[in-house]
């Protein structure tokens, strides 16, 4: 069997570019036994966050839309005790052969202090020999980012490698009762 030797990447909006903002994390699993579109099904049901992951709270959506997730779809969410305003920037479901893709801009009102912007990214890639790729990334500015990116343990990726464990357990679990 030929593998691939490249993997697919997140793609940056200029202003987002990971190293060039106040805090960027990184989170990737590689599990076998489920697909781009088992995890999918999982991220893109909002209702389903916080039966995986106990940091996604009160989601809504205000646009009508929801409780799926769909292209330009606006929604809110409490995380980290932010109430963090959102919209879906990307929205790629999963295709044979590439890799899916959902992303949000999201924001966090506020004065200079208390002010966070940020892009939410996720891939998942299905690869050979039965496995999927599950990544995200978040690039954050603002002053809330700059006290996340020095605490240690950073509580973003602790929290996000929830979130990725959390989807893939979640896939398993809906894969069983199938």
């Amino acid at each position: 069997m030929t593998q691939s030797l490249t993997q697919s990447a997140i793609v940056w909006p200029q202003d987002y570019l990971p190293g060039t903002t106040d805090n960027f994390v990184s989170n990737e699993i590689i599990v076998a036994g489920l697909t781009a579109h088992e995890i999918w099904a999982q991220l893109n049901d909002t209702r389903l966050w916080p039966t995986y992951y106990s940091n996604a709270q009160d989601i809504r959506f205000h646009d009508g839309s929801g409780p799926l997730l769909s292209a330009s779809a606006r929604f809110r969410f409490t995380t980290f005790g932010f109430p963090v305003e959102a919209q879906v920037c990307e929205y790629v479901p999963p295709v044979e052969g590439l890799a899916a893709r959902i992303a949000w801009y999201g924001w966090v009102e506020g004065d200079a202090q208390s002010r966070l912007d940020a892009i939410h990214a996720w891939l998942f890639e299905d690869l050979p020999g039965s496995r999927v790729r599950i990544l995200t990334q978040e690039s954050q500015t603002g002053v809330p980012a700059r006290q996340l990116a020095s605490a240690v343990p950073n509580p973003m990726i602790n929290a996000h490698q929830e979130w990725i464990v959390g989807l893939a357990t979640a896939a398993r679990n809906a894969r069983a009762k199938e």
